[in-house]
């Protein structure tokens, strides 16, 4: 398992929701093109990424081909930095509510040693 905390940087050019969080799963999702040994989380410890109250997403090795299944395209929602309908649509927010405390945004990447190609 890998973590990493911190806020990511995201360079808003369309005028999709989203939030860092869900920017950075998008754009791994489509960087590991569905490895079937990567799972991830990204989510903001306060509950909210960007401006809505969802506080993040999981992404797993089907995201893209359920994504595909339903008709998105996920590089034009990356590029409309619509990440949060992106993974609304999946049913992969992630949505806590408020926590009332703003530690940090967080990421977890797991990579299943034990699945084979």
């Amino acid at each position: 398992m890998l973590l990493s905390g911190g806020e990511t940087t995201v360079t808003v050019r369309g005028s999709g929701r989203g939030g860092r969080n869900v920017e950075f799963l998008l754009s791994l999702g489509l960087a590991l093109q569905g490895h079937p040994r990567i799972h991830a989380l990204a989510g903001d410890t306060d509950g909210v990424d960007g401006l809505d109250d969802i506080a993040g997403a999981v992404l797993g090795p089907d995201t893209l081909a359920r994504a595909w299944s339903q008709g998105l395209r996920p590089q034009d929602m990356l590029a409309n930095n619509d990440g949060h309908g992106f993974f609304e649509a999946l049913g992969d927010s992630v949505v806590t509510g408020p926590t009332l405390t703003n530690v940090n945004d967080f990421r977890a990447i797991v990579i299943d040693g034990n699945a084979t190609h």
